[in-house]
């Protein structure tokens, strides 16, 4: 288990604060993550990479000359938001343009999508390469997870920023990577969250969970214990059937440690996959052995091979001097630390006075806020359980510190505000504290339906409620790109506007409409243990989660509820 700990709360910003002491004398922060200080000869693309934390050496470790220009840093196991991404990724800046790389997760490819968008209208040329290595997630490549691949195409990426190319040039570059590169990985034992008492998941006695994610989530199915040799047979014989059309037999190769298996274990395994590989007639160039992208204490491992050409032989044998991964075939220029790193802050705009109404429906909003506070609270533990099942486990604290995020955020906004000044002001914090997929959904679609209120308005009407929740669940929609019945949120939230809406039309006061609409929720977050996820993190696990609602379902319907009572 995770042993060491402070406030399990802070677990992220107290590891990072030790982090950056240990090696200021190449490493910088700012807000959101990590930028290296190391000199450069010339300008250079910036690469900056990132993720939930929990994984180290990735992300921050991998940080330096030849590798990445800067990290952003999620909570555990969750994204960074796109605040943070964009702080680092100004912060990395040096007028070339910035790469964001990823694994291909939900709330990852959201949070730095909308932060190339941010970056774009500041005049910064942003663009994103996303890791989809793991071939156990999903048939079709482009829906399958980033995982320990995440080092080979990180690896690329920077070698070729360092040589000078432009922007289009090193995207293809980590595009190509990418796509020559597959994993495949294990489980041994599920890893345990600061303070949490119990795993995330358990592996049956005698078994491993073969297809694991690196965000605590179990394997896609549990298979009987291997040997060591049995292992390497399986991870050889799963990776090569997955080759890339086309490819040679040089191949760059990563076989990464989880977070407790041993260094002497590892090693064991190699010596079966080297010598299977070389009966296959492959050449391994320059292997990694070792903890490289790793799950907290998850016991686990896994196999990445990626298919070289010249150029991609050059890049992954290319120098790399970072806290966790070195590679020097020449010396490093001299000199440490002597560029400095100031994160530009977006201009504030003045916030108008709005009208009595407006002012008093803000007042409404903030009381509201407090309580959904004290409601997330309650149900943190509960809706982690749910999330656990077939997911991270981190949906209940996501809530919380979006909500407790927002009502900070809120009650900073002067009283001369109106409602969608508030409501604008608690989306942001929530999206930019949360992070991960709830958090960016969460914000930006109250960003959404607060721009359908007037501040000046001489009343609201129970059709001016409906509009703007409307707004809320399109905006849910468009951002996750999800339908009813992919079991997620919008399973009970498009049931409840749609209920609502009718009501409305029909004449009935908010209170009662809303007292319906909320009732039709509930109803139809329980329904959701009959459905199988079709997003998220929880896909390649949809059997598992068959019995049990979804988390994001059950949370949106307890929040409707609490609301409708603030409404009576």
């Amino acid at each position: 288990m995770t042993t060491l700990f402070n406030d399990p709360a802070s677990f992220m910003e107290d590891q990072l604060a030790g982090f950056l002491d240990a090696f200021s004398d190449r490493l910088h922060g700012v807000d959101g993550g990590v930028v290296s200080t190391a000199p450069q000869p010339s300008p250079e693309v910036a690469v900056v990479v990132g993720g939930g934390s929990g994984h180290y050496p990735a992300f921050s470790g991998l940080v330096g000359p030849g590798l990445a220009h800067g990290a952003v840093i999620g909570n555990i196991f969750t994204s960074p938001s796109a605040s943070r991404a964009c702080s680092v990724g100004r912060a990395a800046d040096n007028g070339r343009g910035v790469i964001f790389t990823f694994g291909n997760y939900a709330g990852d490819t959201m949070n730095f999508g909308l932060a190339t968008q941010r970056l774009a209208a500041e005049g910064i040329d942003a663009r994103v390469v996303v890791v989809t290595d793991d071939i156990a997630s999903a048939e079709e490549p482009e829906k399958r997870r980033g995982i320990a691949g995440d080092l080979t195409v990180f690896k690329v990426l920077g070698a070729a920023a360092a040589e000078g190319l432009d922007i289009d040039a090193v995207e293809a570059a980590g595009n190509h990577a990418n796509t020559m590169t597959r994993t495949l990985g294990v489980a041994f034992s599920g890893c345990t969250m600061p303070g949490a008492e119990e795993p995330l998941f358990q592996v049956p006695e005698g078994h491993l969970g073969l297809g694991l994610g690196i965000h605590g989530e179990p394997g896609i199915k549990d298979v009987p214990m291997l040997r060591a040799e049995e292992l390497a047979a399986l991870f050889v014989e799963r990776v090569v059937a997955e080759a890339p059309a086309g490819a040679g037999t040089r191949v760059a190769a990563v076989l990464n440690g989880l977070g407790t298996t041993k260094y002497e274990e590892l090693f064991l395994v190699w010596g079966t996959v080297a010598a299977l590989l070389r009966d296959r007639g492959y050449e391994v160039v320059q292997p990694e052995i070792g903890e490289l992208v790793t799950s907290l204490d998850m016991g686990g491992c896994s196999l990445t091979l990626m298919w070289l050409d010249e150029d991609l032989e050059r890049w992954w044998t290319a120098d790399a001097y970072t806290p966790a991964f070195k590679r020097v075939a020449s010396a490093l220029p001299a000199g440490t630390g002597a560029r400095t790193s100031v994160t530009p802050q977006a201009p504030q705009a003045e916030i108008p006075v709005a009208g009595e109404t407006g002012q008093d429906l803000a007042a409404r909003v903030r009381t509201a806020a407090a309580d959904l506070a004290v409601l997330l609270e309650e149900k943190s533990e509960e809706l982690g359980r749910i999330d656990a099942v077939a997911g991270d486990g981190d949906h209940g604290r996501g809530m919380l510190r979006g909500i407790l995020a927002a009502l900070a955020a809120v009650e900073q906004v002067p009283p001369h505000a109106g409602a969608s000044q508030v409501i604008r002001a608690g989306g942001r914090a929530w999206a930019d504290d949360a992070g991960g997929t709830s958090g960016v959904l969460w914000g930006a679609a109250l960003e959404a339906a607060a721009a359908t209120l007037d501040d000046d308005a001489d009343s609201y009407s129970a059709q001016d409620a409906a509009a703007a929740v409307r707004a809320f669940q399109e905006s849910m929609q468009q951002l996750g790109r999800a339908r009813v019945g992919d079991k997620t949120l919008l399973d009970s939230l498009v049931p409840f506007v749609e209920t609502l809406e009718v009501a409305v039309v029909a004449g009935d006061p908010l209170a009662t409409a809303w007292s319906e609409a909320s009732a039709e929720a509930t109803r139809a977050a329980e329904t959701t243990r009959d459905l199988r996820p079709a997003v998220g993190r929880a896909r390649p696990l949809a059997e598992k989660s068959l019995g049990t609602p979804d988390a994001g379902a059950v949370s949106m319907a307890m929040i409707l509820h609490r609301l409708g009572e603030h409404l009576r």
